[in-house]
């Protein structure tokens, strides 16, 4: 997982499947199939840590998962973002720029919806406590954060 690292991505926020804020309680912006299959072929799937920015917005600590979410049966694969910040509102068709910079561990299934939301509380502790540290903090100051202004990004 780490040779593709650091990771940047950019691309429109889509309506997912509705379970991130509904059934978890842990918000995620979605990136379209192209974004998704944009994506390193050989990246591996599981969760991820870096950080997102959502249009010229404030950079913030993010957890990523890459893959299909085994407890939920995906049959496309997906990337989803938990953006570590609470947003008063959806942004749905904003571009979301990330950089993943780390990997916290493969994608797997659950035996309880309890289950699920635990490890993903989990994930969330480890990426802050990652973030923290210098070599990925320096990423949170990347130019890439900075779209040029009224310059619609489309890819």
């Amino acid at each position: 997982a780490m040779r593709h690292l650091p990771y940047f991505c950019r691309g429109e926020v889509v309506k997912g499947f509705g379970r991130g804020s509904k059934e978890l309680g842990i918000p995620t912006a979605n990136f379209s199939e192209q974004v998704v299959e944009s994506f390193p072929s050989d990246i591996p799937t599981g969760i991820y840590y870096g950080w997102a920015c959502v249009g010229n917005g404030d950079v913030h600590k993010m957890v990523l998962s890459i893959g299909w979410n085994p407890f939920y049966k995906n049959i496309k694969k997906s990337v989803e973002t938990h953006i570590i910040h609470t947003f008063k509102e959806d942004f749905y068709g904003e571009i979301l720029s990330i950089v993943i910079t780390g990997y916290i561990r493969p994608e797997k299934n659950f035996d309880s919806l309890d289950a699920l939301i635990l490890a993903i509380q989990e994930d969330i502790e480890e990426a802050k406590r990652q973030l923290d540290l210098p070599e990925h903090l320096k990423l949170k100051e990347d130019n890439f954060f900075h779209l040029p202004e009224g310059k619609i990004v489309n890819n």
